[in-house]
This record gives structure tokens, sequence and C-alpha cells, in this order.
């Protein structure tokens, strides 16, 4: 028993002194569990860890504490589906060519998908909640990718009946799964668990069940909020919708904004809402990292935590994402990994982190090296705190979806610059922001003559990588 302890003992300090190399190749000992939580249509300030004064997000903010935040993170298509498949590929859309109305994302990229390689690397891979995505082949390729796995819509209600009769929220019932499947690991056997929550996805058009409302939330989490009253949205005054090209004007960030924010009525009950749906899920998480560590387990499980795009809440006058700004590109991402244990809490990270990035992350940490076909880059050596001289300090950034209502664009955010051309308008509409001296993209500097060059350089770059990661 006691040779048994110190060798067990032994893996672990081996396991602490290895964990983020790369070319290593991990033992089952030394590889770490992965929990991967995904919330949909959360921008980036939207939680305590990152200074929000009023939402409550406690879970989050412990895994902040202990881990590190990434607070340039972004997405490089602000829309679920894409974003979704460029999180399970580590492809841009313009290469798995997956949004809504699109065939299913091809069978050869699915096979470089983190759950595939992860399962066929000996790991036990699970995931509750939203998938959001259609690929080919699915049946044979679902029991590939997953030992474990339940769906549930994208739109589905998030209230369900229960046997008793009772009435349960959806992020609580993918909380009850999360927890039957770690239940069933072992400590014999490394385990990838995604938990893909639809909240805080609204209920478009009110149509739920009972009219819940846009932002169904659970009873846990009823009174959270009620008595406060919630300022209104920065970059509010109506000037800012106005200065906008018809195109925007018509698009859907504009009707949406009529379904739910356009009234202090609207807005005060729908904010109090979507802030409860995100405590709310916050409550799951507690839960679901308690039962690792009931099990034993939470000393050797990275958690990652993520949004699949950013979303306007009456911002600029607009509601959704699927467009440019900031707003709808940021994100929050936090990973906290306990055996790379940072030197202070709250650490924090300003280099630029992509969803892209998710999947080459998660195959790094189980001692996996990246796919030559992967267009991200792993986060472990930022969070292992590593020299990265040469990380990216710009990112191509697309929509391609076939709506009439939601323009197309593509283009380069940059440190400083923020350039997008929406190439399906007539003629083309650009825009380029200076982030350094109009951090709010208040100003269009496409007709300025001091910024002529920086134009052209950005508008050549845009279509260059573009071509290089279509051809890739």
């Amino acid at each position: 028993m006691i040779e048994k302890l110190k060798s067990t003992m032994l893996l672990l300090v081996l396991a602490v002194f290895l964990h983020g190399c790369t070319n290593i190749i991990k033992t089952e000992e030394t590889r770490p569990n992965i929990l991967f939580i995904l919330v949909d249509d959360q921008r980036n300030d939207l939680m305590g860890c990152a200074g929000h004064s009023i939402v409550k997000t406690p879970t989050i903010d412990k895994l902040a504490e202990n881990g590190i935040r990434f607070t340039n993170a972004f997405v490089t298509t602000s829309i679920c589906a894409a974003s979704r498949a460029s999180i399970f590929t580590g492809l841009y859309e313009c290469k798995h060519n997956y949004t809504f109305g699109k065939d299913p994302i091809k069978k050869e990229f699915m096979e470089h998908s983190y759950p595939y390689l992860l399962r066929k690397s000996g790991y036990n891979t699970g995931f509750v909640g939203k998938f959001g995505v259609k690929i080919e082949q699915k049946e044979s390729m679902l029991n590939e990718m997953f030992d474990y796995y339940k769906f549930s819509k994208w739109n589905a209600p998030y209230f369900e009946e229960m046997p008793d009769g009772s009435r349960r929220h959806s992020a609580e019932i993918k909380g009850d799964q999360a927890v039957e499947y770690i239940n069933e690991q072992s400590i014999d056997q490394p385990f990838c668990l995604s938990i893909s929550f639809n909240a805080v996805h609204a209920v478009d058009k009110d149509k739920t069940p009972g009219n819940e409302g846009h932002y169904p939330y659970p009873a846990a989490v009823a009174d959270l909020y009620k008595d406060m009253k919630m300022p209104q949205p920065k970059l509010n005054n109506p000037e800012i919708y106005d200065q906008h090209p018809d195109y925007m004007k018509n698009s859907h960030n504009r009707l949406r904004y009529f379904w739910r924010w356009d009234t202090e009525e609207k807005y005060q009950k729908n904010m109090r809402a979507y802030f409860r749906m995100i405590s709310g899920y916050d409550n799951v998480i507690k839960r679901v990292l308690a039962a690792l560590k009931e099990k034993g387990l939470d000393k050797n499980t990275v958690v990652i935590f993520a949004a699949d795009n950013g979303y306007y809440m009456g911002n600029r006058g607009f509601a959704g994402k699927w467009s440019h700004y900031e707003e709808s590109l940021r994100v929050p991402m936090i990973i906290y990994d306990p055996l790379t244990p940072q030197k202070k809490s709250n650490t924090t990270s300003d280099k630029m982190a992509l969803n892209i990035d998710i999947p080459a992350t998660i195959l790094d940490y189980a001692g996996l090296n990246k796919p030559e076909l992967y267009q991200g880059e792993s986060l472990v050596p930022l969070v292992a705190n590593k020299k990265t001289d040469e990380w990216r300090n710009s990112f191509f950034i697309e929509h391609r979806m076939e709506n009439k209502k939601i323009p197309k664009f593509t283009g380069i955010r940059a440190e400083r610059y923020v350039y997008a051309n929406y190439y399906e308008q007539n003629p083309q509409y650009e825009y380029l922001h200076d982030l350094e001296s109009d951090p709010d993209q208040l100003k269009n500097l496409v007709g300025d003559k001091d910024h002529k060059s920086m134009l052209i350089k950005l508008r050549g770059e845009c279509k260059r990588i573009e071509n290089v990661l279509i051809e890739k």
C-alpha cells in the first residue's frame, strides 16, 4: 500500500513538472481531464470578474481568480452556427464553410475535431447541450466523437416537464446530465466533457409556453435584481444609430431591437431576466464543479469557459450580433488549470485569443499535436506564462450567412485598427476605426485622407489573408 502511494505521488509530481509541455507523450496518469463550458450570446464584460457592477457570477469569478482571464478574446464569426463549427474544427468560416443554411460540415474536418481526436487517443468524451451544427454522416460520426452525448435543440423551450409534473430549466437539466457523466468517470481514464448551454440565447419573439419572456430563467434566481433599476446601455444616443447606412438600419440588428429593447418597460424587464439567466447557469456550473470535487477529480481537471459570440443589448440601437463592432466580436474566455497555479489571483492576459484557438488548446492539454489543418493556436503557453514573442496582433473577421437582413462582411481586427468591408452592398461599404483615438468606434475613417494609406494596407491585407485561409 505504501509503495503504491509513493508511486502515485511520484506520478503527480511528474505531471506538474511536465504539464503544458508540448512534444511529450503524456500517459493516462498525467493527462488531465478537460471540462469545456460554452455559453450562448454573451459578450466579454458581463461577469463580475470583468468589472460588471450588477450581474452576479461568483462561480465564473472564482475560476478567473484561480486561473487566467483573456481580456482580448474574440470570435472570428459572430453567429452561433459558424462559431461553433470553428470551435469544433479549428477553422475559419471561409474554410469550414458552415453556417445556417449551408451543407453539413465535411467529415474530413470533423475527423480533426477535438472530441474525435481525444477519443481516438484514449479519452472518454462527453457532450451535453446545444450541439449547434450539422455534420456529414452524423450518426456514425457522433459515435466516433462521443462516448456519451445528450443534445438539446438550439431553439428548444427553456422549461421541460419532468415525470412528476414539475418543470425544470434547460440549464439545470444540462447540469443534471453533466453530473451524471462525471459520476460515471474514474481516475483510470482521462475524460473531456463539453457543456454547451442554450443560455443566454433569447427566445425570439417571446413565444415560449406560458409566456416566460425572451429570457426565461430558473426559479432559483427569480428574486435576483428585482429591485434594481438597470442602467441604460452604453452608446444609446439615437444619433449613433442615425449615422449608420440604410442597410445597417434595416438589418436584423435593428429589427430585433424592437422585439426587446426599444421601450423602458421592455428594457428593464429583459435586462433583469437576461442577467438572471447568466446567474442561473453560474449556479449550474457551481454544482458541476462540486461533483468533480466529490469524485476527487478536481485537482486534475482543466476548465475552459467561453461564449460563442458577443451580444448587443440596445447598444447603438441594435440587438443580436452579426456585425464588426466590438460588442459583437468580443467574448469571455477563462482557463483554469489546477496544475499550473497562477502567480497571483485574478491573472489576466491581453493577448488576442480566438474561438478557433479552443480546439488546439484542448488537444495541447491532452498531449496531442495540433493538426496541420488547424488555423488557430494553443493558448497553453499563455496560461503557463511562457514567452510568446510572435503571438498574433491581428485576425480575420467574417460573416457569410445568406440572409437579406444580415449583411455579409469580411475584415481585419488589429490591435489598433478595425477594417470591415460589407462586400455585397452596391457599392461596397467599408469601415475603418482607430481604436486608440476612438475606442467606441463612432468614427468611420474611410474618407479621411490622413488614413488613406492604412485603409489601402488593411484592404489588401484582408483579401490576402482570406485567400491564404481558403487555400490552406
